[in-house]
Order: structure tokens, then C-alpha cells, then sequence
């Protein structure tokens, strides 16, 4: 089979609708057809580039290379040939902002390779109830913002918002700890441990954890408010110093090991967030989709996280 690029249309939409069928529907075509094209394309490339699960698709390794590259062909034979009319005005310039998620890179890069002829300028706001002021003020187009069940987020009129996924809260400690071995940590067994917490985001959090922790019979005796470097944050973990909850899809250092909490007490949902008045329905679905795209792809390389929904999904299943 010679690659075509439909063929890397079918990989990009099946990445970003995470199933053949989201995606067949996607672009028209019937499910069957979409499935054989997969199949093809997988021959192609001589393995998998997706994993199958009972809530859809997400793409292996190998597959999360093959569709970034997919996405940059594609964007730079939408631009072939491409002027800018006379007299045009000069490049828009896109105001995105996310909290502290390592989703706005991916999601950064891929609208950049829908819309090159659109200028980003992207910056790190920690605190989602900022987010949403800024996004009021005029001062941002679009963000990322983390909220957390029950405690969702109000949103005022003329800012739109989409869930872009609902994910565990993890917990990181030290490879040489006594619970390291373990598939999944309790709450209750951290009692006695110093914790790593990031400040008030005006959103939540911490109110979500130390309601987790008095569910689970404890008050931590030790808090240290950190809100620094990731890998620094690790290293002080690495030495000992104190265990932090994490995102799920958090990339640990070889001395620190990423678990699960029992019962999953802890969960964060991240939200796209965009001026109406700035940013145009066909724009906000292209930054959903990316974003989508770059949260698929962070979990594909989270073992930790791939354990657990695989656990997950084989209890909800029995």
C-alpha cells in the first residue's frame, strides 16, 4: 500500500475522536470502512498504532510518533501554495493560558499545525479561578482549567466551556519506601506522611484533599506548600522529604514511583475555557480536539496510568 494522505486523515481523526466509530462518523464514512483502512494502514507501518479498549482507542508509542508526524504533514500540504491575500491584515495573534497541566504543550502544538497562519502567544497561569478572571477581562482568548466533582467551576456569560477529560488523582513517593511495591496505595496508609501540596487554586484545591484525608480517618501533621519545577518537587520526594499527590499522568524520575489511591478518593476534571466573542465555534473544537489529542498521548506513555484504567475497566466489566 502506497501512504496517501487520507490515509493520515483517518490516523489524525481516529487519535482525536479516540474510536473507529467517533471517527468514521467524523468524516463520513461508514465504521467497517474506516476499520479496514486501519487495518491497512497498520500493515503499512508493520504494528499496531492503536490500542483497543472497551471505551475506544488510544494510540500506542509507536502510533502517538506516526500520528505527530501525520498532523505535520498534513499542515504543511494545507499551506502549500498559500499567500496572504493584499492588503491583509497582519497574523491574528491566539491568547492561550493553561494551569498547571502538562497538556498545553501537545495541545499548543497541534493547533499549531492546523493553523499556521495563526500566531500563539501562550502563557502559565496557576490558579483556575485566575484563568476564568482573566478570560472576563479580556486579557486571554482561551485556557486550560482544572476544577474538581461537585466543586465544577462557574463559567460567566460569553465564556464557553467543554470538559477535556475527568482524571484520578496519584500519589508519589520514594522507589525505597515500604508501600512502593504495592499496585495501589490507601489514603489512610499515608497518615503518618509529610505531604508536597500546591497552593489554593481557587478552584478546590486543597479543600479536596484534606476532605479526603478526614474521610479517611487523618489530618496530615506535615504540609509543606510547594509550587515549583516538577522535577525538583521529584527530587525532594527522590530524597525522602515528603510524598505529593500527582497527576495521573505524571512522569516519575527513576527514584520515585507513581500509584494509585485506593478507591480513587481523588479526582481533577480539566476544562477548556474561551471568549466566544474571540474565538470562533470551528477554533474552539480544533483546541478541544487538540488538547484531547495531547492528554491521549500523555496517557499512552504513563504506564502507571494504563495499569490502572486496564484494572479498572476489567472490574467494571465483571
Amino acid at each position: 500500500m502506497e501512504l496517501e494522505l487520507r490515509h493520515l486523515r483517518v490516523l489524525c481523526a481516529i487519535a482525536d475522536a479516540g474510536s473507529v466509530g467517533r471517527a468514521a462518523s467524523d468524516l463520513g464514512y461508514s465504521q467497517p470502512a474506516v476499520s479496514t483502512q486501519l487495518q491497512r494502514i497498520e500493515g503499512h507501518f508493520g504494528e499496531p498504532l492503536f490500542e483497543r479498549g472497551p471505551t475506544g482507542v488510544r494510540p500506542t508509542p509507536y502510533g502517538v510518533e506516526v500520528v505527530d508526524q501525520a498532523r505535520d504533514v498534513l499542515a504543511r500540504a494545507a499551506a502549500i501554495g498559500r499567500r496572504p491575500a493584499a492588503g491583509s491584515a497582519a497574523r491574528r495573534t491566539l491568547r492561550v493560558a493553561a494551569t498547571n497541566s502538562p497538556m498545553l504543550a501537545g495541545m499548543v502544538s497541534g493547533v499549531r499545525a492546523r493553523f499556521p497562519d495563526v500566531s500563539l502567544s501562550v502563557s502559565s497561569v496557576y490558579a483556575s479561578s485566575r484563568i476564568v478572571e482573566l478570560l472576563e477581562d479580556g486579557a486571554l482568548d482561551a485556557a486550560i482549567a482544572a476544577d474538581y466533582p461537585g466543586r465544577e467551576l462557574e463559567h460567566p456569560d460569553g465564556i464557553g466551556h467543554r470538559g477535556i477529560v475527568t482524571e484520578p488523582n496519584f500519589v508519589a513517593l520514594p522507589s525505597r519506601h515500604p508501600l512502593a511495591r504495592r499496585p495501589q496505595i490507601s489514603l489512610a496508609e499515608l497518615a503518618e506522611e509529610a505531604w508536597f501540596l500546591t497552593p489554593d487554586d481557587g478552584a478546590g484545591w486543597p479543600g479536596v484533599f484534606y476532605t479526603a484525608c478526614a474521610a479517611a480517618g487523618f489530618t496530615p501533621s506535615t504540609v509543606h506548600e510547594f509550587l515549583g519545577d516538577r522535577q525538583q518537587l521529584q527530587g525532594m520526594i527522590a530524597d525522602g522529604l515528603g510524598v505529593a499527590v500527582v497527576q495521573a499522568t505524571t512522569r516519575p524520575i527513576p527514584q520515585v514511583v507513581v500509584k494509585p489511591l485506593t478507591g480513587t478518593p481523588l479526582w481533577c476534571r480539566y476544562v477548556l475555557a474561551w471568549r466566544h466573542d474571540t474565538v470562533s465555534g470551528q477554533t474552539a473544537d480544533a483546541l478541544l480536539q487538540c488538547a484531547t489529542a495531547a492528554y491521549r498521548q500523555l496517557a499512552s506513555r504513563s504506564p502507571h496510568l494504563r495499569a490502572w484504567a486496564a484494572r479498572t475497566w476489567s472490574v467494571s466489566k465483571a
